[in-house]
């Protein structure tokens, strides 16, 4: 897990008001591999352990290993990477649904990328540098406008549409790939502005506040 990323971190239980305060047991290269993210309000501890974090909240059952992972996508990584309109970081990204297994070839393709990939099945794999790998729930335990992008794939992912468009940063994209049907018509009520619909992949933006106007000031006659 990228040590940087601790600052990101929410209670999962006690929601975005409530930032996890990091107990290091070993750190290398900007990288925690084992240590406690602890909650200020609840008092609840969550496990880093071979760098994976498991930010689930009561009762959380024994993970099991996951299947070995997909060998890496150049081309789907490049695809990815270009309907998230980043070309180069610093940045990072969420990555949930099967497109967590695409993490290594995103960092791989983009400089300075960090890849967030939320999963259980990741438990098992090695920490590398550029993919901070994190099981969660409920919700996204993430501080508001904190992504410069997000990446869903599958049905089974649509429930996170209001959780990913709430830790996007303004202008930031999610990218969701096998999108349902009717998944563009909730994206007015997530705060996003629809960019591509197209084959089952959909695009959308994280609107911009525009600035408040204060007017003009007028003489008193």
């Amino acid at each position: 897990m990228h040590l940087p990323l601790t600052d990101r971190l929410v209670c999962p239980r006690c929601g975005p008001p409530f930032g996890l305060i990091l107990l290091a047991d070993r750190v290398e290269e900007r990288r925690v591999l084992s240590g406690t993210l602890g909650c200020p309000n609840c008092r609840d501890r969550y496990p880093v352990r071979e760098g994976f974090g498991d930010l689930r909240a009561p009762p959380r059952v024994e993970l099991r290993p996951g299947p070995a992972p997909a060998p890496p996508d150049p081309e789907r990584a490049t695809l990815v990477a270009a309907l998230l309109g980043i070309a180069e970081g610093p940045a990072t990204v969420l990555l949930a649904g099967p497109v967590a297994a695409l993490a290594d070839a995103l960092v791989a393709y983009v400089p300075e990328l960090e890849a967030v990939a939320l999963g259980a099945g990741l438990a098992g794999l090695p920490e590398r540098a550029g993919v901070s790998r994190l099981v969660a729930k409920p919700g996204l335990p993430f501080h508001t406008a904190t992504m410069r992008g997000v990446v869903l794939e599958g049905a089974g992912a649509a429930p996170l549409l209001a959780e990913a468009a709430r830790v996007l940063a303004p202008g930031a994209r999610l990218v969701f790939l096998g999108a349902p049907r009717d998944l563009a018509e909730r994206l007015p009520a997530a705060g996003l502005r629809p960019l591509l619909e197209e084959d089952g992949t959909l695009v959308a933006e994280r609107a911009v506040p525009r600035p408040v106007s204060r007017g003009r000031s007028l003489p008193v006659v």
